[in-house]
């Protein structure tokens, strides 16, 4: 049902993983002779980033809506977890291939859009073991009948 609390867990992650489209993902300085500057990582710069945040972003919207079917519920919940480990990896890769920039980054450090896909994972798996619980309190009542 969408009152369950797995539904909020699902909504909740499905807002932190729309910030990532709001907030930058990192910041390198490059520092040149004259002046400092700054490069922000953002999800829109890079498309494959954009394509899988979309993707992490609407799953978790969608399944909140599948509380009929407690497995397909499920089996969509793993993908958008799989969608937001894609994503941090994705990112990660990002950050290490600055390196490879003329003129290197002197320092750089990650943003708020870099943390909310993580604090979003927590919360898929809270919404899996919600949808896990529900199925054992069907269970155990179909077996008293």
């Amino acid at each position: 049902m969408i009152q369950r609390k797995q539904s909020l867990w699902l909504f909740i992650a499905a807002l932190l993983n729309a910030g990532v489209f709001y907030f930058d993902l990192y910041r390198a300085h490059i520092g040149t002779s004259n002046a400092d500057i700054v490069l922000p990582l953002r999800v829109a710069d890079h498309y494959p980033s954009l394509l899988i945040a979309l993707v992490m972003t609407a799953l978790p919207f969608i399944t909140i809506f599948m509380f009929a079917n407690r497995k397909r519920q499920m089996r969509m919940s793993f993908a958008g977890i799989l969608a937001i480990i894609s994503f941090i990896t994705l990112l990660l890769f990002r950050v290490t291939n600055l390196g490879k920039l003329t003129p290197p980054p002197s320092n750089g450090s990650y943003w708020i859009g870099a943390v909310l896909p993580v604090i979003a994972l927590v919360f898929m798996i809270m919404a899996i073991s919600g949808i896990r619980r529900d199925e054992k309190l069907v269970k155990s009542v179909d077996r008293l009948r």
